[in-house]
């Protein structure tokens, strides 16, 4: 088979595909790629991955195109590698995504290149579903596509019940952004809509299937984590608050990142919805207070 008829076939894979000389420089770059991160071929081609052009991390934020590159690994050690990151979409947000890294090789073994396989995970297009749903019920928030504030308390309500009934217990995040207003006013409320979807797309990209997330109102959140104790709530909301901490996008040239405070709590036996959010929201204020970027469950400020 011809060269071409290769490049076909990689461009129609589902999955993203991209090669990397001996130098991380981008060879070349399929479909899959550009639908995933959403940077087109002649945007990614030529770049190289230690300019930290993916901003790939694990989930406690460590950067691994700066240390701990697959492809680095890969093309040193001439063996494959898999393992599950986070990559920055070009529109700021995080998505998990399972990355494959083999070395390539000439005709004399020597390794003249890398090649990654890289797919998300099945809760992008589950998420799809959900959207369709909750735009028929109007529980969709417009701007960010996940649930809006109706949505949360329907699902917090369920949760609840759920709790009292069964005794799986409930942790609600309250999440707010920090410094919005000066990025409003610094910028326009188009870049600040950008912030919005960026927070939420990492936050529904950050969280385990079976939990919720959905847009309280303005620049604040909700997270329902389901079956939790408190140490597992605490170690998911510095999960998330580390993923927003790392994600940004470029505004004239120069690239926008934001941090978020967060509160957590664990449900009561019988509490009602309104006393767990007000809680939880009284834990974030706590976390502005402290210095923002910082998780605080129950009385115990995160490390943050």
């Amino acid at each position: 088979m011809n060269d071409d008829l290769y490049k076909r076939i990689l461009d129609s894979l589902y999955d993203g595909v991209y090669l990397v000389d001996p130098d991380r420089r981008i060879t070349y770059w399929n479909w899959g790629a550009e639908r995933i991160t959403g940077y087109r071929p002649d945007e990614a081609v030529g770049r190289r991955c230690q300019d930290n052009f993916l901003v790939h991390v694990d989930d406690r934020g460590n950067s691994l195109c700066l240390n701990g590159c697959p492809l680095s690994w890969t093309m040193a050690n001439g063996q494959p590698q898999e393992t599950e990151v986070y990559l920055q979409h070009k529109d700021g947000y995080r998505v998990p995504i399972s990355v494959r890294a083999t070395p390539i090789r000439d005709g004399t073994g020597r390794v003249v290149g890398a090649v990654e396989v890289f797919s998300d995970n099945s809760r992008i297009a589950a998420m799809t579903d959900l959207n369709k749903e909750l735009q028929q019920l109007s529980l969709l928030d417009p701007l960010t596509e996940i649930g809006n504030r109706r949505f949360l308390e329907q699902q917090l309500m369920a949760r609840l019940n759920e709790q009292d009934r069964y005794g799986w217990r409930v942790g609600v995040l309250f999440v707010d952004v920090d410094h919005f207003k000066e990025i409003n006013d610094r910028n326009d409320h188009i870049v600040g809509d950008r912030v919005i979807r960026m927070v939420a797309r990492t936050l529904a990209n950050g969280i385990r299937s079976f939990d919720i997330v959905g847009r309280w109102g303005g620049d604040e959140f909700v997270v329902l984590i389901v079956n939790v104790d408190e140490e597992q709530l605490h170690t998911i909301s510095e999960k998330l608050r580390r993923l927003i901490e790392n994600s940004g996008f470029t505004e004239e040239g120069e690239m926008l990142r934001v941090t978020v405070s967060v509160g957590g709590v664990l449900a009561a036996a019988g509490e009602n919805a309104e006393a767990v959010i007000r809680r939880a929201d009284r834990l974030m204020l706590a976390s502005k207070t402290a210095g923002r970027n910082r998780v605080t469950i129950g009385d115990l400020p995160g490390p943050g």
